[in-house]
């Protein structure tokens, strides 16, 4: 599986790349990056997928997260994908809104036209990109966890609950926990899968609670100044269906911290080294 090491610096004792391939699920070039820390030989290092939200491109963790350091002291691997297909050909948003189409796949695979060429966000995720990921580098594919932020949070809990085999630690910053009860979620799993709302709880991480799915343990910061808190993330409906599922949530409110890197970065730290324990 061939792919592009567009560039390769050093920092906190590993490498950070940033990688380009041609993707046979979205049918379009997909940028990524993956810090390796340094290790010895042919050593299998534990895995950490972070998934970003909406309008936002590998970039943004990768500059503005501050995961390197715990990383390389923890001994984790961090990949962060894209958050959509992109180029000419790629659908958007018909009015060219934030919310819907380019920088906002929101994990899925589109049925819907014009989505559907291009949009196939979760086979990407969970079958293309990982694939390539353990025959490029050094990863332990029995070793990975998932988190996110915002729209990327929602992604990392669905994907999470339904892969518990393979994740074996799922956290979020600012989640959007039940897309079928938001507008942002509304908006894209009406666009990207159509009507029916069946289809639509297998991509809702308070339905596939409330289907039976299940994790050990989940972890979720959220700050209490967010401007999406109230309208498109709540984050006690996930609190009630864990309590009623037998799920143990750690739910933090973060005083004073909003929806932006400066939250996130001030608790990844936090996350990474619960990641790593699970993953030991």
């Amino acid at each position: 599986m061939s792919f592009t090491i567009d560039s390769e610096v050093r920092s906190h004792g590993g490498t950070q790349y940033v990688c380009t391939h041609d993707s046979r699920a979205t049918s379009t070039p997909m940028t990524f990056s993956i810090f390796v820390p340094d290790h010895e030989g042919a050593t299998k290092l534990p895995v950490v997928w972070y998934l970003s939200g909406l309008t936002c491109t590998h970039a943004n963790v990768t500059e503005k997260g501050e995961f390197r350091e715990a990383c390389a002291e923890l001994g984790l691997i961090f990949v962060a994908p894209d958050t959509s297909p992109r180029g000419d050909s790629v659908a958007d948003d018909p009015e060219g809104a934030y919310d819907f189409g380019l920088g906002a796949g929101f994990y899925v695979d589109a049925t819907e036209a014009p989505y559907a060429p291009h949009y196939q966000m979760w086979t990407y995720i969970t079958d293309e990109l990982p694939t390539l990921i353990e025959h490029a580098f050094p990863c332990d594919k029995d070793r990975q966890s998932i988190m996110g932020h915002s729209m990327g949070g929602h992604g990392a809990l669905t994907i999470g609950l339904s892969f518990p085999e393979r994740f074996k630690a799922v956290s979020a910053f600012a989640p959007i926990v039940a897309p079928s009860q938001v507008p942002w979620g509304k908006k894209a799993l009406t666009g990207y899968l159509g009507d029916d709302k069946n289809v639509w709880r297998k991509h809702d991480a308070v339905a596939l609670i409330e289907d039976g799915h299940q994790v050990p343990a989940l972890l979720i910061d959220q700050g209490s100044d967010d401007n999406f808190l109230e309208e498109q993330l709540k984050p006690e409906l996930l609190q009630t269906a864990c309590d009623q599922a037998g799920i143990e949530l750690t739910l933090r409110m973060q005083h004073g911290y909003d929806h932006s890197y400066y939250f996130i970065s001030s608790f990844i730290r936090d996350h990474l080294a619960w990641h790593q324990q699970r993953l030991a």
